[in-house]
């Protein structure tokens, strides 16, 4: 089978992570792909925010669960050590741009050997005072929308199976 079809296929969201640091020519190689994803009108909206340092990664995933409504000991990225912050500049195609950076960020992480979750909340974690201030420390100004988190670690555990595919997916006509 071509091998990114089987990429494509065999990707699961990892819930569960190692510690370990991902080495930094991975993470670019994850991050480079990401930037490769079609957007609306060849616009190049989304930005990614990729976050290793620990203390700012912790404040991310406690940002995340005060909005979740969770507890302040639950961690929403699963332990992973890194975190892919999608935003996109506000565009008519916004959602759908970064959506397609997220689908190219974890199927690039996949092909080499990193596990992926896609965690929601970076909209309203963009819109808060936090991700204001998060976005200006880095000098990004305008008008962003988040669209998503990329979980990245390596697996801690065996991998998921993948449930099978439901009846009437494809129409051909």
């Amino acid at each position: 089978m071509n091998e990114t079809i089987e990429t494509l296929k065999t990707r699961r969201s990892i819930r569960k992570f190692r510690s370990d640091a991902i080495p930094r020519e991975i993470l670019q190689q994850i991050v480079e792909a990401g930037t490769f994803a079609p957007t609306g009108r060849g616009g190049q909206s989304p930005i990614i925010i990729a976050v290793t340092d620990k203390s700012m990664r912790n404040e991310i995933s406690r940002q995340n669960a005060i909005i979740g409504g969770w507890q302040q000991d639950f961690d929403p990225f699963y332990g992973a050590p890194v975190i892919l912050l999608v935003a996109v500049k506000n565009c008519a195609t916004a959602v759908y741009d970064g959506s397609c950076v997220m689908s190219n960020l974890m199927n690039a992480a996949w092909s080499l050997g990193i596990g992926s979750c896609w965690i929601h909340r970076a909209k309203e974690e963009i819109e808060s005072p936090f991700g204001r201030q998060l976005l200006a420390s880095l000098n990004i100004e305008g008008d962003y929308v988040g669209v998503g988190h990329v979980a990245l670690g390596y697996i801690d555990g065996e991998i998921p199976q993948a449930k099978s595919r439901k009846e009437n997916w494809t129409y051909w006509i």
